[in-house]
């Protein structure tokens, strides 16, 4: 018996920039009446022994699909959190970031879905560097080149789509989806090719990020190289945003921003003119 209201849980274990605006992608106005939603989370910590607590802390929401959204989904306390929800039986789909590739296997073979975001870069965690105000300047960064860039629209569309099968009685079909620069600029629906061009940049300098701040918390020793390495990774991070910015601009210009909210009824719509209703597709 299909649900008239499904259930959607989602665990956020430590943090990627795909995750602080994760469920408001998926009722942007508060005014939804097909799902339900709660949210559980860790913290900054995504250890086993705190995974498995707010994982089963989930549970007694009786979630009909799962999300967990986390940095490196190889790691054990990612592991347990869907390893707990494969044994409950629950439709989960993992989000994260570009060392997550090496769980791809495990989670095909567990028939979990997956959406790996190679621009969410880590964060330059150096304490001689990274203080509170760092570490929300670089998420605000991150999080618009994950939004003027496409990647959001993947992440939402996915979800759309595995609670639209639960929501007509059907086994949803989980996401496989490694989210590179092409795949992100096309789910954008930029019209202008600069647009797409700087789109494409901000992706690819955004993935990049990854490269130094990997270098600078845990290969370089010197605390004057990895403080300086650090901050040049929030620099490129940066400009990335600003990028990102540019394009989004320049569809403003053209009136050719496409905007997609959702209906009531959970439903995607669609308008590109500022001056026009949104309207069901297809």
């Amino acid at each position: 018996m299909s649900p008239e209201v499904v259930k959607v849980g989602v665990i956020k274990l430590g943090c990627v920039g795909a995750a602080p605006l994760l469920e408001y992608l998926l009722d942007e106005r508060a005014d939804r009446n097909d799902i339900k939603v709660r949210v559980v989370t860790s913290g900054a910590k995504l250890h086993e022994e705190e995974a498995e607590e707010v994982t089963k802390a989930l549970l007694e929401f009786k979630p009909d699909l799962a999300i967990v959204v986390s940095p490196n989904a190889a790691l054990p306390g990612p592991r347990k959190a869907r390893d707990v929800l494969h044994e409950a039986g629950i439709p989960t789909i993992v989000i994260s970031d570009a060392p997550a590739k090496k769980a791809v296997g495990e989670l095909e073979e567990k028939g979990i879905g997956y959406i790996i975001v190679l621009a969410d870069s880590m964060i330059g965690a150096r304490r001689e560097f990274l203080d509170p105000i760092e570490m929300a300047a670089f998420n605000s960064d991150i999080i618009r080149v994950l939004a003027f860039t496409g990647v959001y629209n993947i992440l939402y569309e996915a979800i759309d789509k595995a609670i639209e099968a639960i929501k007509n009685g059907e086994k949803p079909e989980l996401p496989k989806i490694i989210v590179n620069s092409e795949k992100a600029v096309e789910a954008a629906h930029y019209s202008n090719p600069y647009a797409k061009s700087k789109a494409i940049a901000a992706f690819e300098i955004a993935a990049t990020v990854s490269k130094l701040t990997t270098a600078a918390c845990f290969k370089i020793q010197e605390w004057e190289r990895y403080t300086i390495v650090a901050s040049a990774a929030h620099e490129m991070m940066r400009y990335a945003a600003k990028l990102a910015d540019e394009a989004r601009e320049i569809e403003k210009y053209g009136d050719t921003v496409v905007r997609r909210p959702h209906s009531k009824k959970g439903k995607i719509l669609h308008k590109t003119k500022l001056l026009e209703k949104p309207a069901k597709t297809g």
